[in-house]
């Protein structure tokens, strides 16, 4: 069964906002899974100083509602990296300053030397992420943080696809998100989600937008979970 998310006004707008900045498309695309997928969302095509402002003001709107408790933030490379300081500036700005570190991919042995960048890892560290695709990369920033003696305490990403995730080529009945919920026990939180983005496209019926709609909805009635 499909729930709808409309009320979510937060949610409607940024999707517009995603859609008007090109990171949003309508079309055949083919997703990590395999899947033939009527949408495609690239968080890298935020790629410019006002858009990714913008996109960390959504960011932070979410993360100060969602009532999870955290010390600071983490963003796991690569896109995490500029995710995280962006989203840092934008909570300071809200009034709630919180210092941020991210990794490198491979640890340097001079300078500060090791994998990890910016501030120590302490207390009850909250991970940004573009998406949370098969829980790899969450599973690797948790590992990081315990290692530094810190709490993984969540996730925040722009959009859960809210789809089954895959294991060993198959689908399963659970989503990344929900794994990560679940199975490896961080809040997370969306700013938007699929169920959002179909209400979005059934608002606009006879647009070109709107012509997408049952397409993207026969995609969530095949590969969705609630």
């Amino acid at each position: 069964m499909v729930t709808d998310a409309g009320q979510d006004a937060l949610a409607q707008e940024f999707v517009q906002f995603a859609v008007d900045a090109g990171v949003l498309a309508f079309g055949e695309f083919t997703t990590k899974a395999g899947r033939a997928s009527p949408y495609f969302f690239n968080a890298g095509l935020f790629d410019d100083g006002a858009k990714l402002g913008r996109l960390a003001q959504f960011y932070a709107r979410r993360i100060l509602g969602s009532g999870i408790e955290f010390d600071m933030l983490f963003g796991p490379a690569y896109k995490g990296i500029a995710l995280a300081a962006a989203v840092a500036i934008e909570l300071a700005r809200a009034g709630r300053n919180v210092p941020y570190a991210y990794n490198r991919k491979e640890a340097k042995d001079h300078g500060e030397g090791g994998t990890l960048v910016g501030a120590p890892v302490r207390g009850r560290v909250l991970i940004v992420d573009d998406v949370i695709s098969a829980g790899t990369a969450t599973r690797e920033s948790i590992a990081l943080i315990r290692a530094a003696g810190a709490t993984p305490q969540g996730v925040a990403i722009a959009l859960d696809r809210q789809e089954k995730a895959t294991e060993n080529g198959h689908d399963v009945d659970h989503s990344a998100v929900q794994y990560v919920r679940e199975r490896l026990g961080l809040h997370v939180c969306a700013i938007a989600r699929l169920a959002d983005l179909l209400h979005y496209l059934r608002e606009r019926p006879g647009d070109t937008l709107g012509a997408h709609y049952e397409r993207v909805l026969a995609y969530r009635e095949r590969y969705g979970v609630d």
